[in-house]
């Protein structure tokens, strides 16, 4: 993370925190914005992105209700309101006293001659660079409230496309986190109840039933161990994955994941092809949007990709043969965006690319949930009912041991 102070096109201060793997990539990143940088300095002790946030952590507004104020602007804009009533209005409206701080600041920001972009600038450390420069490429050509409408529709969509993934993981998560408790449950209380009935037998009990009994001892005496185990990994792996080589490694790995890796793909072309078609319909030149979209990118994979196909779109080559040279867009999207350059309808073409891909993910999605429904359930069946299974043999090898 680097505080970086800058200068806009309008001449007024803006000052914010960015994610960027060096000083010189936020220099790049703010001359992509129209920004000219003036003081950047790292940030000296980093918290965690979400206790950053101020409009979008948990100490202000979430991602649903900025979306919803933004589409509130932009029909009170619609209705002939000027910009700082508009404001007043969203203050009235607004349910918790940290939003409400945050637009009483944005307002007086605009009541003190500052553009609506400069205000949400330094108001708003954390919203997405997207944002501010689709704001300001609005106020630019004189279309803010057409602009403000298209980015709200853009958030609602995102939101739906994300609350649809998380709806559809919900119960494989649930049947996994059952399965693991009901491990526990059975090696931790049950097969300790049932250890004096065994201790006679010795050695006359069946394998299965004594490598049960070993691991139910092992978790009884060294549940601390394996808990440690579990949170060392944990961490070592959030700090591996910090290392960005080792990230795109395994982001790419993770592309190429039977089923799951092409819903992953499809989640992240979706986003890209929305994200970039509504910068371009509103404005924003093709190399600042490509730069926009790729800090939206989760995938630090496609994320590198899309650098390579800024870097060749600057020397004059368009978008779709960089993006079918990194081999990580499927097919129909480079052929979309081939269309859409040839006939120069490229935002259209990418907001029709972002429908087919909405419905893909879901298709995809559906396919994914049909696979790990069944493989969880076979799992934890065979699990459980081998653990069952040994406990039921030893009994019946106890009874013959005692007739």
């Amino acid at each position: 993370m680097f505080r970086y102070k800058a200068v806009t096109s309008s001449d007024s201060t803006l000052e914010g925190e960015i994610e960027a793997a060096s000083r010189s990539a936020v220099v790049e990143r703010l001359h992509d914005l129209g920004q000219t940088p003036i003081r950047i300095e790292p940030v000296d002790a980093p918290s965690g992105g979400l206790l950053r946030r101020e409009l979008f952590g948990g100490r202000g507004a979430s991602r649903k209700e900025v979306g919803g104020l933004t589409r509130e602007l932009a029909s009170l804009l619609q209705a002939g309101l000027p910009l700082d009533h508009a404001f007043d209005v969203l203050i009235n409206l607004a349910a918790r006293d940290r939003v409400k701080a945050l637009l009483v600041e944005t307002r007086d920001r605009i009541r003190g001659g500052a553009s609506l972009a400069d205000a949400l600038g330094a108001n708003a450390k954390s919203l997405p660079g997207y944002y501010i420069s689709m704001v300001r490429a609005g106020e630019t050509s004189g279309s803010l409230e057409s602009v403000l409408g298209r980015l709200a529709d853009f958030m609602e969509r995102s939101q739906a496309l994300a609350d649809r993934v998380r709806s559809a993981l919900i119960y494989p998560a649930i049947l996994l986190v059952t399965a693991g408790l009901s491990l526990v449950l059975l090696l931790a209380v049950v097969i300790p109840e049932f250890k004096p009935l065994f201790e006679d037998a010795g050695q006359a009990l069946p394998l299965p039933t004594r490598v049960v009994v070993a691991a139910g001892d092992a978790f009884q005496a060294y549940w601390w161990a394996i808990l440690l185990i579990i949170v060392a990994v944990t961490v070592l792996a959030r700090v591996q994955l910090a290392r960005p080589e080792q990230r795109q490694r395994w982001d790419r790995l993770l592309l190429r994941l039977p089923a799951f890796g092409d819903l992953l793909a499809k989640i992240q072309v979706a986003r890209l092809s929305r994200l970039l078609g509504t910068l371009l319909a509103n404005g924003v030149p093709v190399l600042a949007a490509l730069s926009l979209v790729r800090d939206t990118l989760t995938n630090s994979a496609m994320a590198v990709a899309i650098d390579d196909v800024a870097t060749r779109a600057k020397e004059g080559q368009g978008l779709a043969r960089p993006l079918a040279s990194t081999e990580m867009f499927p097919d129909l999207a480079v052929n979309l965006v081939r269309v859409g350059e040839e006939t120069g309808q490229l935002e259209d073409m990418l907001a029709r690319l972002a429908d087919i891909y909405d419905r893909e993910v879901q298709r995809a999605l559906d396919r994914v949930i049909v696979i790990m429904v069944p493989a969880f359930t076979v799992l934890m069946g065979i699990l459980i009912g081998g653990i069952v299974a040994s406990v039921l043999l030893a009994i019946l090898s106890v009874n013959q041991l005692a007739f």
